[in-house]
């Protein structure tokens, strides 16, 4: 079988070229102008930092993206859904001042920024996910399912429940709604916080299963008429409606695999996977900690599957930097992501990804 193509370039350059600069030749060397931008809507699928975060990637590197689509003839926008967890990135309004705080403005990137479900984030599509074993109708920003085009613009570094997020992570969870991510995170329903809950009785205008009533001023979920939708919890203002969070990491590494699938699947794609900063968790954390490795270089392809797994090998094969929390975990694992999460395994969404047809292991590293 053939292998999949990954194009990699370090971090060194020249007077003759920036970093930018070498960034854009080799997503343009690794084939993103095969894709048709002509007059089409591209998002640009990010991860914009939460606030206190200083290793999400730079918005130069979007504006490089950005730019090159424009020059094909697309229309970009760059792209994130909204979080379940309470955060500086739980609405709209709130992403966008994150965004912005963060350098992600239209003047600094050349596009818009399109917050993915809505203001609340509710506003969503139902996509159908076929040889789904978790997911039968995977629940995606409408913004992002409205796009022509997808292009993944992923900051790779460790996570706490899938090991590493990369390009899947970026797509899978990411462009999932509020009610996408509580399907990935949990196997059960929402409940209240009668501490948080004021009765303001907002969750049972949206309920559409009449699940929710108000007793003494507190919202109460009846579990048995509840389908576990999670729409209540866009529209709690008081973040009072809670997920389960009791998914397995296995589980959750296969819905997420799911998910990308329903982002992708029918429509032009194309990935890049930054390795630099590579911090033991995830950006959605309002902190950031030293990296567990030295800055790798730049990856592209067609193929997320073999992006993942290339960029994967490549942080395996560096060595460990001192002070961090891998030199510190005291793990002999058969690799980096395992020695700082040990009840994880990154190869689960790599290996259901495939199952599902998303892309191949196998890749031939190009180096540009």
């Amino acid at each position: 079988m053939e292998k999949s193509k990954v194009y990699f370039a370090d971090m060194h350059v020249n007077g003759r070229e920036n970093l930018q600069q070498k960034l854009g030749r080799l997503i343009k060397t690794a084939g993103i102008g095969q894709i048709d931008f002509d007059k089409k809507y591209a998002a640009i699928k990010i991860h914009f930092g939460e606030p206190g975060n200083l290793s999400y990637l730079r918005p130069n590197y979007a504006k490089t993206v950005a730019d090159i689509v424009k020059e094909l003839g697309g229309k970009p926008f760059l792209t994130d859904c909204n979080t379940l967890y309470v955060g500086g990135r739980k609405n709209a309004l709130d992403h966008l001042d994150t965004a912005y705080l963060n350098g992600f403005s239209p003047f600094s990137t050349g596009c818009h920024v399109l917050i993915g479900d809505g203001l609340k984030g509710t506003d969503e599509a139902l996509v159908p996910v076929e040889g789904g074993e978790y997911v039968t109708e995977a629940k995606i920003g409408q913004a992002i399912m409205d796009a022509d085009i997808i292009i993944s613009l992923t900051h790779f570094k460790g996570h706490e429940l899938t090991g590493f997020g990369g390009a899947l992570k970026n797509i899978g969870m990411g462009c999932g709604s509020r009610a996408g991510k509580m399907e990935m995170h949990s196997s059960g329903k929402p409940h209240v916080s009668e501490e948080r809950c004021i009765g303001c009785a907002m969750c049972t205008k949206i309920c559409a299963h009449s699940a929710i009533t108000i007793t003494e001023h507190k919202a109460f979920i009846d579990h048995v008429k509840c389908v576990g939708c999670g729409r209540c919890i866009g529209v709690c203002p008081r973040d009072a409606i809670l997920p389960a969070s009791d998914e397995s990491n296995e589980i959750l590494d296969k819905k997420i695999a799911e998910y990308s699938w329903a982002v992708l699947h029918g429509r032009p794609h194309f990935h890049i996977s930054l390795v630099v900063d590579v911090s033991p968790f995830c950006d959605c954390h309002g902190e950031n900690d030293v990296p567990i490795v030295p800055n790798v270089g730049m990856f592209a392809s067609f193929d997320p599957v073999a992006l993942d797994v290339a960029c994967a090998d490549a942080v395996n094969a560096q060595p460990v930097v001192r002070g961090s929390i891998l030199e510190k975990s005291r793990h002999e694992h058969r690799d980096h992501f395992t020695d700082v999460h040990p009840t994880t395994d990154w190869e689960g969404t790599i290996n259901h990804a495939v199952k599902l047809g998303l892309g191949r292991r196998e890749y031939e590293l190009l180096t540009i």
